[in-house]
């Protein structure tokens, strides 16, 4: 029984809930890692850390059960066009990697530099395919360049502009160097975005403490529409979100700037909205939506400020999708890497589930009495064999 006032410490070696994360490591006959694809959350984000990582790590890896937990389980396109851009990256060999398939193989080469191309041919997230490939091109021994055809703002994956506003500022604290540049943006369903990633190597990743959440000082918002939808639906999203923030948050504390744009090269017709607060220590919060059809494009405002209040009311330094994005970068950094988050969404339990799995860096929480709880990791300081002089 732990006393009020106690902080609880956990060990995450085993699952909090559930049996399945005290799961050893396992291999096949052929000596590849065996990687569940139904534990916990069940879906891609094991099929992306686990590729990502066998790249730069070298470890061959078979994954089964891939998206057990979801209602179509197996690969979609954009997973496909991941693993296969992974094994482009490491010159690897990549087996069973088709449409539906519950299981692949992957056996990685040497990492590669230069340019490489995926498409998607649907509306698949641009942005996870950018969330398994980045982390590898970081050990390369050269300049890398992507050219990524697909969705670019899509639902149930984190959209472009949040990748740049959020998950790039983090990134570059851990020492990433990369650019993206927006060429065009692609909507469900036809997709057809492109957007062009250019990448750093690096010697080896520095670890970070981000513990101190700070004051909120300003909310920046951009909203915009493409294809057939009139401009002036963009600026009723921003009139929408400057209502709700001043609902929600005292006016003379905030200063509100706010960007409405008509995007003139997107492929589809689309509307959405991102809603970013900064602190005065640099922390970096959103919310975001996009419009549905036959639905008030205000919507679309509302929505994304009500996720944007519910990332500062759980008072942690990141946001619930920016928690697990950031785990593999603390698992390769050098040193001890110390983040506050508000509660552990299931994706950040996975993913350092499967991060503990594959590699000796090793998580602690520290859960704090105002519910928040404090990512700590010891971690590997993988070298890039490229640049160890």
């Amino acid at each position: 029984m732990i006393s009020k006032g106690k902080k609880k410490v956990s060990q995450f070696i085993l699952c909090m809930e559930s049996k399945t994360e005290s799961q050893e490591q396992e291999y096949d006959a052929d000596g590849r890692q065996i990687i569940d694809g139904s534990l916990l959350e069940g879906g891609g984000q094991i099929l992306r850390i686990a590729a990502a990582l066998s790249c730069i790590l070298h470890i061959p890896i078979r994954v089964k059960n891939i998206r057990a937990c979801r209602d179509k389980p197996g690969l979609k396109a954009q997973h496909m066009t991941g693993l296969q851009l992974v094994a482009s990256l490491c010159n690897g060999k990549l087996d069973k990697c088709l449409l539906g398939s519950l299981e692949i193989t992957l056996d990685p080469g040497p990492i590669q530099s230069g340019q490489f191309l995926a498409d998607t041919k649907t509306a698949g997230s641009i942005c996870l395919l950018i969330q398994v490939a980045l982390p590898c091109l970081l050990y390369s021994s050269d300049v890398c360049t992507l050219h990524l055809h697909g969705g670019t703002n899509c639902d149930m994956a984190p959209q472009i502009d949040y990748l740049t506003l959020v998950f790039k500022p983090m990134a570059e604290k851990f020492g990433l160097n990369f650019d993206v540049d927006i060429k065009r943006r692609g909507y469900f369903p036809k997709g057809g975005g492109e957007v062009i990633l250019k990448s750093q190597p690096v010697k080896c990743l520095v670890g970070v403490e981000i513990t101190q959440p700070g004051e909120l000082f300003q909310v920046y918002s951009r909203s915009f529409v493409a294809g057939n939808l009139p401009e002036h639906l963009s600026k009723k999203v921003s009139q929408s979100i400057s209502r709700a923030i001043k609902q929600n948050i005292p006016a003379a504390a905030v200063e509100i700037k706010q960007e409405s744009m008509k995007e003139v090269s997107a492929i589809g017709s689309g509307l959405g909205t991102i809603v970013l607060a900064e602190t005065t220590t640099g922390c970096l919060l959103a919310g975001s939506a996009l419009g549905k059809p036959r639905t008030p494009a205000e919507e679309a405002g509302t929505a994304a400020v009500k996720e944007l209040m519910e990332a500062i009311d759980s008072k942690g330094c990141v946001d619930q999708y920016l928690q697990d994005q950031i785990i593999l970068l603390m698992a390769l950094a050098e040193g001890q890497s110390k983040v506050l988050s508000g509660p552990l969404t299931l994706h950040t339990r996975t993913a350092i589930h499967i991060v503990q799995l594959m590699t000796q860096a090793r998580f602690t929480l520290t859960e704090q009495e105002n519910k928040t709880v404090v990512i700590a990791c010891q971690g590997l300081g993988h070298l890039n064999p490229y640049l160890k002089g």
